[in-house]
């Protein structure tokens, strides 16, 4: 076995509407309901540009196949989820207009700029753009 790429990863939240509109609003995801049996008040998938649901998010309520304790705040062992991007300078000026807090970091040895912030939930999320 190998691993391809990132598949998705799964966000648990009080605040399902706020946020899908964060991934959607800075991020530009493509906002769109779970499959069935679940309701749009439970599950709301973010699509990428490829049409791939790389967020899911859940309310505290939805059922899960898979079950264990969450809250909001610091991720446990988890550090962060970094996503391959494109158009750092208008995420820079999103970011900034809007106010949101962030760390920038580059690395030119292999041709990276880096963007950090957190989510609604407190998730660290990186942000990499890779320069040609």
């Amino acid at each position: 076995m190998i691993v391809t790429a990132l598949d998705h990863f799964n966000i648990i939240t009080p605040d399902l509407n706020g946020t899908a509109a964060f991934y959607a609003d800075i991020l530009g995801l493509e906002r769109r309901d779970g499959p069935p049996p679940f309701g749009a008040d439970q599950v709301q998938w973010m699509y990428d540009g490829a049409n791939r649901a790389i967020v899911h998010i859940n309310s505290l309520d939805c059922p899960r196949a898979y079950d264990r304790d969450v809250a909001p705040g610091p991720m446990g062992a988890v550090h962060h989820i970094a996503l391959r991007c494109e158009g750092f300078a208008a995420m820079k000026d999103k970011l900034e207009s809007r106010g949101i807090d962030h760390h920038l970091n580059e690395i030119p040895s292999v041709g990276l700029k880096q963007i950090f912030l957190h989510d609604p939930n407190d998730i660290v999320l990186e942000l990499n753009f890779w320069e040609a």
